[in-house]
C-alpha cells in the first residue's frame, strides 16, 4: 500500500458513532485534554518560529475560558455550526472552532495559542503567529497537522455555505456534532450533509515522456498534471479521457488508478491516475491552459526548478504522480 498523500491522516479516528451522543460530546468539550482548532474565514492559525517550519496553533479548554470568560451554551454553539467535532487523536478529542465573526481574532488568540503550545511570550520577537491560507504553506506543516487543519477548514467552510436550506430556503441548524444540518421548517425538515466534489488528476505518459500543462494562474514557470471535475453520469476513467482530450486533444488508452487526496479548497477529493497516450499531437485549449507540452524523463530528473520550469507544489498529488513516475521523491 502506498504512503498517504498530504492532507490524508490514516491515524485519525473520526469516531462517527459518537457524533450522536450529545452527553459524550459535552464531556469532551469540557475535558482539559481536548484540543480546539481555530479557523478564521477559511484561514488556519499557525505559529512560525525563526529558522524552522510552521506548526499548527491549537487551543485548550483553559485557553478558551481565558478568552471568552466561559464556553457558554455548548449545544447552541454546535447548533450554529461554530464548533464541530473532528475526531480523536491519541484519545484526545479535537474540535474545529469558528472565530470568523471576531474581527480581531488574531489579537484575541495570540497569547492563548502560544501558552497552549508552551511558548513563552518573552521570545515573541522571534515568533510569528498568524491566520494563514493553508495553500500558501504548501506542505511545510507536519503531515498530520496539515491534515487536521485541512479537515477543520473544510467543515467550517461547509457550515458557512449551508446556513439555509437548499430546498425551501429556511434556516438550518447543525446536528450530529457538526456533521449534518437540518432544515428548521417542520414541513421540510430536510437533512444536509457535507459534500465532497470528485475531480480526476492524471499524468499522461508516452514512453519516457510526460504530458504537463500550465494554467495562467500558476506561479511563474510551474507546470502540472492535467485535472478536471467528474461530470454526472460519468465514470472516473471516462472523465480522465475527456479532460485530457478537451484540454490538449490527446487521446488516451489505458487508465490506471494511483491514489487519492483530500483537497479542501474548498471541498474536493482528487483521484489520481496514470494514462497512456494513444496520440501525441498537442492542440491546447487556451480557455483551459496557457501551455501544454511533452517533457522527457531525463530532463525532468536533471532540471532544477526555476522561472522557466518548476514542479507542482509540494502538498499536491500532482507532484506525487510525477515523482512516483520518475522513481524519485520530489518534495
Amino acid at each position: 500500500m502506498r504512503a498517504p498523500n498530504y492532507y490524508a491522516h490514516p491515524g485519525f479516528e473520526r469516531a462517527g458513532l459518537r457524533r450522536r451522543e450529545p452527553d459524550w460530546i459535552r464531556e469532551r468539550v469540557a475535558d482539559p485534554a481536548s484540543v480546539f482548532v481555530p479557523v478564521w474565514r477559511s484561514h488556519n492559525l499557525v505559529i512560525e518560529l525563526a529558522e524552522s517550519e510552521p506548526r499548527a496553533a491549537c487551543l485548550t479548554v483553559e485557553a478558551l475560558v481565558a478568552v471568552y470568560g466561559e464556553i457558554g451554551d455548548v449545544d447552541e454553539r454546535f447548533a450554529r455550526g461554530e464548533v464541530v467535532f473532528l475526531g480523536m487523536i491519541d484519545e484526545r478529542a479535537h474540535f474545529a472552532l469558528d472565530v470568523s465573526p471576531v474581527e480581531t481574532a488574531l489579537d484575541m488568540l495570540r497569547s492563548p495559542a502560544l501558552a497552549a503550545a508552551g511558548i513563552a511570550e518573552a521570545s515573541l520577537a522571534q515568533i510569528g503567529v498568524r491566520f494563514a491560507d493553508l495553500r500558501q504553506l504548501a506542505g511545510r506543516l507536519e503531515r498530520q497537522e496539515g491534515a487536521l487543519l485541512a479537515f477543520a477548514r473544510a467543515m467550517l467552510f461547509w457550515h458557512s455555505r449551508h446556513r439555509f436550506c437548499g430546498l425551501c430556503g429556511s434556516p438550518t441548524r447543525s446536528e450530529e456534532a457538526g456533521h449534518m444540518r437540518r432544515c428548521t421548517d417542520p414541513a421540510c425538515h430536510a437533512m444536509h450533509f457535507p459534500r465532497t466534489d470528485p475531480a480526476v488528476i492524471m499524468l499522461v505518459t508516452d514512453g519516457d515522456r510526460a504530458l504537463l500543462g500550465r494554467n495562467k494562474n500558476f506561479v511563474p514557470g510551474m507546470y502540472s498534471t492535467l485535472a478536471g471535475f467528474v461530470e454526472p453520469g460519468e465514470s472516473l476513467e471516462d472523465a480522465v479521457a475527456r479532460e485530457v482530450r478537451e484540454e490538449t486533444a490527446i487521446a488516451v488508452s489505458a487508465v490506471h488508478y494511483h491514489s487519492s487526496q483530500p483537497w479542501p479548497f474548498p471541498a474536493n477529493i482528487m483521484l489520481g491516475f496514470y494514462a497512456e497516450a494513444a496520440s501525441t499531437e498537442i492542440t491546447v485549449d487556451y480557455s483551459e491552459l496557457e501551455d501544454a507540452r511533452w517533457f522527457e524523463r531525463g530532463w525532468l530528473l536533471s532540471h532544477v526548478d526555476d522561472d522557466s520550469f518548476r514542479m507542482p507544489r509540494r502538498d499536491s498529488i500532482a507532484r506525487r504522480l510525477i515523482g512516483d513516475w520518475l522513481g524519485v521523491r520530489v518534495d
